[in-house]
């Protein structure tokens, strides 16, 4: 089941349960704004090329829309339709005042130069500058952007509107990025964590984890659980996977990974299958790579009490209800991976503000927004009698539902 037809499932099984009235269901579901520009640019051997760049604005009833914009040879449309979508629950349950979008250019910026990718970024911006802004429409990177990408659309766009860093986020520091975003996603999947091991009696001292995928998300995550007590039993991601009972030196790792390029060769664990990673024996498995990875063929084999989806939609529909009836506790993705949104929105109020907190606001404050959240959802999951996933939607949907009738927008 791909990411829209799951999407759209969690948010009519939301609207089910909360008793949402037909007509705002279906206002709902529907995007704001679809927009599709060609991107013409001159290749650097001077040759015209044309790339098709798009924007899915999808709800602004809470505030202005949020979300990533990727660069990736299969940016499909329906994909982008249901992350835009996403964004949106997912704000709401992180009760951070946007709605959700989500954007992107259909190109491999592998096979581009920095100077072409420049002037693809800047002639997407040019093509989209009247429809994104501080209050209107807010990007941030995502698959294949960074704050490069971020500070190229700040500076263009700010040719035609003038100075406005809170018009993207995710932006270098010295042009009005914020302190711990680098790290935010990972922290606040660490936060999740321990919020829902105290709900279990349980923290992150001397359980053990199992990390998928060792990007910026992974890497962070494993990292604070290893400096938390934690012991990272196994990780893996694209260029392999490696394991130690003991658990691994994650420090070390990092180290071994950012010379090397490779997971490979580390001499602090033992090579390992990738594909035995979601299989291997540990208290809590942390997906933090590409979406369905959890699905009916290895779900049954899972052996964590507890999966953490660092990453959008790992588990499909299948693996749920199989892991469900084993009794495996999820924390759903739409909550889980919340803190770069979280800590996104943090960056925009200093711009707003024109006035800068130190890391250690930004971490606290980011803990108490994850903390809070769950407390909400947990308190769904009690008047609804669902599980943490239907916990996590009803809240942001019955949030949304919320402001659109009290803006008068059901007529």
């Amino acid at each position: 089941m791909n990411a829209l037809a799951a999407t759209n499932r969690n948010f009519r099984h939301a609207a089910r349960i909360l008793g949402l009235d037909s007509k705002v269901e279906k206002s709902l579901l529907i995007p704001f704004r679809e927009i599709k520009v060609e991107c013409t640019i001159p290749k650097d051997d001077g040759t015209l090329v044309s790339y098709v760049g798009f924007r899915v604005q999808h709800d602004n009833a809470r505030g202005p829309m949020k979300g990533g914009i990727r660069y990736h040879p299969e940016v499909d449309p329906d994909e982008v339709n249901a992350l835009a979508q996403l964004m949106t629950w997912k704000s709401a349950v992180a009760d951070i005042p946007y709605g959700g979008a989500k954007g992107g250019i259909g190109c491999n910026p592998g096979d581009l130069s920095k100077s072409e990718l420049e002037r693809l970024t800047r002639v997407f911006t040019q093509k989209i500058h009247d429809l994104i802004g501080v209050h209107t429409d807010v990007p941030a990177p995502d698959m294949g952007t960074n704050a490069q990408t971020m500070a190229w659309i700040l500076d263009e766009y700010s040719k035609f509107h003038g100075h406005s860093p809170a018009v993207v986020t995710g932006k270098p520091i010295d042009l009005g990025g914020s302190l711990g975003r680098e790290a935010a996603t990972g922290r606040g999947v660490v936060f999740a964590t321990e919020a829902l091991l105290a709900e279990h009696g349980k923290s992150i001292k001397g359980l053990t984890f199992a990390v998928q995928g060792f990007g910026n998300v992974g890497s962070w995550a494993a990292k604070i659980i290893h400096e938390r007590g934690g012991k990272v039993v196994a990780v893996s991601d694209i260029t392999g996977a490696v394991k130690n009972p003991n658990g691994i030196d994650i420090p070390e790792l990092i180290r071994h990974k950012e010379s090397t390029g490779s997971l490979k060769n580390f001499q602090g664990a033992d090579s390992m299958d990738a594909n035995e990673l979601l299989v291997h024996e540990c208290d809590v498995l942390i997906p933090c790579a590409l979406g369905g990875v959890l699905n009916r063929e290895n779900a049954a084999d899972v052996k964590a009490k507890f999966i953490i989806e660092a990453a959008n939609h790992p588990t499909d529909p299948d693996a749920d209800e199989i892991l469900a009836k084993k009794g495996v506790v999820i924390l759903p993705d739409i909550y889980a991976n919340s803190g770069g949104v979280t800590v996104s929105y943090f960056e925009w109020v200093q711009n707003i503000q024109g006035f800068m907190w130190d890391e250690d606001q930004v971490n606290k404050t980011l803990q108490n927004y994850m903390t809070r959240a769950f407390h909400n959802i947990k308190s769904m999951c009690q008047t609804h009698d669902c599980n943490l996933r239907m916990g996590a939607f009803t809240l942001g949907v019955s949030r949304v539902a919320r402001a659109t009738l009290l803006r008068g927008w059901e007529a």
